[in-house]
């Protein structure tokens, strides 16, 4: 199965963060991710960019609005994500709890939902 797991932390918390402490930590999940290629887990991850570098798109009446913002203004924002394979959610689970920025802010995990469409390719239904 495949788990997505998103790494939320407080920004204020990551810029007080010594520089030396900072890489330390980047250094460690760079570290962790390769530990997940080699043990068959990893499917893709990466870093994104601060919360004030987001836009946050609505689609309503087939009018576009768009927020110079992240989607919700909490003390925890979306800093990153995995998504691995793992047997089952206590597996997926056990890998995000060794994941190091952990220590430091929340990781959600959840099973990604792979959507199918009514229809398959010959155009015929499913």
């Amino acid at each position: 199965m495949r788990f997505m797991f998103t790494i939320y932390h407080d920004e204020k918390v990551m810029d007080a963060m010594p520089e030396k402490e900072m890489q330390a930590l980047v250094d460690s999940a760079i570290e962790y991710a390769e530990e997940l290629r080699q043990s068959g887990h990893y499917i893709v991850s990466n870093a994104l960019q601060p919360p004030g570098t987001a836009r946050t798109i609505r689609v309503r009446a087939g009018k576009v609005s768009t927020t110079a913002s992240p989607f919700a203004e909490t003390k925890e924002q979306l800093g990153g994500f995995f998504v691995i394979e793992a047997k089952d959610m206590d597996e997926a689970c056990a890998v995000a709890a060794r994941f190091p920025p952990a220590r430091v802010g929340v990781i959600e995990v959840r099973p990604v939902h792979e959507l199918k469409h009514s229809r398959d390719r010959r155009g015929l239904p499913s």
